[in-house]
């Protein structure tokens, strides 16, 4: 429930922020006329994701056997690829969204107009509910479907709240802070999701396990008692382990090490230019 609850929590405050942008802009403007548009397209993008995420939750509840611990194993590396991707995105593009999210909103209320705006705030908004949509799929296979639901109302919930009184300007919250702080538990989350998709391979003989068990800590930390399955649906915990799946969890913080460090690297650099 806490890594549905907590994926829940950042992408609806992302897709708040974002509402709030397109509105503000829309607002300038002054056209308040294609409000009722920017809405349309928020409420058709939240319909579009809902969908998403029951279709692929119960296709995936559906299958049995082999069939079931490969579609397991895609989602969870489909949805750690996908949210490695918007960790590094938010890293690096975090502080220009606000000026090209306004810049495409004059853009289309000069152009298209009702459509246009429909179409921006669709697609702005349709991208992070089809990534909740991946990570609530992937994250019900990994603990069950009532926790993850009542993590995302929850998650989705507070969210809301958040958004409304960061527009109303009664809570001051550092999105910068908020952000890294979640970045940081989301990786730990992504991390999670590649050993475990590494486990369903490796059940299935995708993938070899090397070694099949590299320690035992269940006789510790049961992975199957309320501790370890807490933190096997937040961290991909598992008490006994294969190599192939401790390599793989080594092997995404490497990488999301050397590439942050990249990304930094090029928005120093970019910053420097325009300074």
């Amino acid at each position: 429930m806490l890594a549905s609850f907590l994926l829940s929590l950042r992408e609806g405050i992302e897709a708040a922020l974002i509402i709030g942008i397109v509105m503000g802009a829309v607002n300038k403007l002054n056209r308040r006329d294609l409000t009722p548009s920017a809405w349309y397209g928020t409420v058709c993008a939240v319909l579009v994701s809902l969908i998403a995420g029951v279709t692929m939750t119960a296709l995936g509840l559906s299958l049995e056997g082999a069939a079931e611990q490969i579609f397991e194993g895609i989602a969870m590396l489909a949805a750690a690829c996908v949210l490695t991707w918007m960790i590094f995105w938010m890293n690096g593009q975090a502080r220009f969204i606000k000026g090209e999210l306004e810049t495409s909103v004059s853009r289309a209320s000069s152009s298209g107009g009702k459509r246009a705006i429909f179409s921006l705030a669709f697609l702005a908004v349709v991208r992070e509910g089809i990534e909740l949509a991946l990570f609530l799929t992937a994250a019900t296979f990994a603990t069950d479907p009532q926790s993850t639901i009542i993590g995302a109302i929850l998650g989705l919930g507070a969210a809301a709240l958040l958004g409304i009184a960061l527009f109303a300007s009664t809570v001051r919250l550092n999105l910068l802070r908020f952000f890294q702080v979640t970045g940081i538990l989301l990786i730990l989350f992504a991390a999670g999701l590649v050993a475990h998709g590494v486990h369903e391979f490796n059940e299935v003989g995708w993938i070899p396990p090397l070694i099949e068990d590299v320690w035992d800590l269940n006789p510790l930390l049961d992975e199957n008692s309320a501790v370890g399955s807490m933190l096997k649906s937040l961290f991909g915990y598992n008490g006994n382990p294969s190599l192939a799946e401790v390599l793989g969890y080594i092997s995404y913080f490497a990488a999301i090490y050397l590439g942050l460090k990249r990304v930094n690297r090029q928005a120093e650099s970019l910053v420097g230019q325009t300074a």
